[in-house]
């Protein structure tokens, strides 16, 4: 079978590798993001589904805007079975839907968290399942008639890497899965009442306070590698731990000192710091940095 590929990030990346090593299939063209600059050097930076697919000698198209009449036109002409998406990044317009059956793979038990973000809202929201659902697209955002989903549980610890690569395993498996059994599967109509939506992660969404630590550590979680959790000072949270989610504090407080890491008061509940990193500063251990700023029991971390 001939299939277009639709996407950019990792999570896609390993998708196409499994499109690609399954011996009856044939990826006929890549269409990813453009080219980006990335660093303070600002280097022009190929997505990894690029790198990938040029590999593998796969045609690559890279549209600004996939709704622009010519670039309609051209992928018209290429002929396929199907049109896989995952993590695309943009909309595909009507033209392109009614090519071929247009097969998306987003992270999340849908209806819940259609958009952008729905790895990072499962750990925001303390979820204890999730899940990849492969749905046929429409015109809106992640609103088409479901083929499948296959969930999995999530740990109360899990870090966002390690959800975002289990959730990949899972995407990859169920691609091959559908597209192979694609005429067993009767779409389902989605419950648009039980919708929910999520947008893009910005680096503003790092700012936490020490109100509520359950909810800080979920950002922990959420955020790390990127962007991060850090107080309105400017400080990074770089590694921390939940201490206890019920009792009541100032916030900020520093209540316990230890040989590795300090406990800080949160209004409901209190957050273990091994590591920090002050702004401009490299990364060191909570105790070298109240002793730095000298700090003890009972003042107030900033």
């Amino acid at each position: 079978m001939k299939i277009i590929f639709m996407g950019t990030p990792e999570y896609a990346k390993e998708i196409l590798q499994r499109l690609i090593d399954t011996k009856n299939i044939e990826v006929v063209a890549v269409y990813t993001q453009p080219d980006k600059p990335v660093g303070r050097k600002k280097v022009m930076t190929a997505p990894e589904v690029k790198i990938l697919a040029c590999g593998n000698n796969i045609p690559v198209y890279q549209p600004n805007r996939l709704r622009e009449k010519e670039v309609v036109e051209e992928l018209l002409k290429i002929e396929c079975d199907y049109i896989v998406v995952a993590a695309y990044g943009q909309i595909l317009p009507r033209e392109i839907l009614d090519h071929a059956p247009c097969i998306n793979l987003h992270a999340s038990i849908l209806p819940q968290y259609r958009g952008a973000s729905p790895i990072q809202q499962t750990l925001l929201h303390a979820d204890k399942k999730t899940g990849v659902t492969a749905m046929l697209m429409e015109e809106g955002l992640d609103t088409g008639a479901i083929l499948k989903i296959v969930t999995i549980d999530v740990g109360d610890d899990e870090m966002v890497e390690s959800l975002f690569e289990r959730l990949t395993q899972v995407a990859t498996d169920l691609t091959i899965d559908v597209l192979q059994n694609f005429d067993a599967y009767t779409p389902v109509k989605q419950d648009n009442s039980k919708a929910t939506n999520c947008s893009k992660i910005t680096k503003k969404d790092g700012e936490v306070h020490f109100e509520n630590a359950s909810e800080l550590f979920n950002k922990y979680r959420a955020f790390t590698p990127w962007p991060g959790i850090y107080l309105a000072c400017g400080l990074k949270l770089k590694k921390i731990a939940l201490e206890e989610k019920v009792t009541q504090n100032e916030m900020g407080k520093i209540l316990k000192i230890d040989s590795n890491s300090i406990v800080v008061g949160c209004k409901e509940g209190s957050i273990r710091i091994f590591s920090v990193q002050p702004e401009s500063k490299n990364e060191m251990s909570a105790i070298a940095y109240i002793n730095g700023k000298r700090l003890s029991l009972e003042d107030f971390l900033s």
